[in-house]
């Protein structure tokens, strides 16, 4: 005995997309959208944050390069010091910061270099620092300082500054 099978053949299914849910969908991307509106809420909010913030912090970058300036200081301090120290006087004229780098002449015992760079660096603002030896305010020693910010009448000296 012979047994047919017979296959039915189902028609597609219709798609499931109908035209309304494309719409929905395009109509849902444009929503996702910035307005004009909204961009510029943001962008007032950001400047009022800017005119609170940035005048606060203005300051305090000169106040750090005074620091810095404070801290060189100390630097330069303790060198002169391990110069004295060897050499029994601390470094004259002018240019005495320059024989912290490199032994001067007349330096028997000099034991250098008493700073860890090939050049004294310069105070913050970009200026040398002022080195006399003997100093007007310490006439014993020396007097050691910068300038400060260009303009300004703050004189950051060693003098000015307490030992730490």
């Amino acid at each position: 005995m012979e047994t047919c099978i017979s296959h039915t053949i189902k028609p597609a299914p219709e798609p499931t997309m109908k035209l309304k849910q494309l719409t929905g969908t395009h109509a849902h991307r444009e929503r996702q959208a910035f307005t004009l509106v909204e961009l510029l809420l943001v962008l007032v909010i950001l400047g009022i944050l800017a005119a609170i913030v940035i005048p606060k912090f203005s300051g305090r970058t000169e106040q750090a390069k005074e620091q810095a300036a404070v801290t060189q200081i100390s630097t330069f301090r303790t060198a002169l010091d391990a110069f004295e120290v060897d050499n029994g006087y601390y470094p004259k004229g002018r240019n005495g910061l320059q024989d912290l780098i490199v032994a001067p002449r007349d330096a028997q015992n000099w034991r250098g270099p008493y700073l860890q760079t090939d050049r004294i660096p310069p105070d913050p603002w970009g200026a040398e620092y002022i080195y006399e030896c003997p100093g007007r305010h310490n006439p014993s020693s020396y007097d050691l300082s910068s300038a400060g910010p260009p303009g300004g009448d703050k004189v950051i000296a060693n003098w000015t500054t307490q030992k730490r």
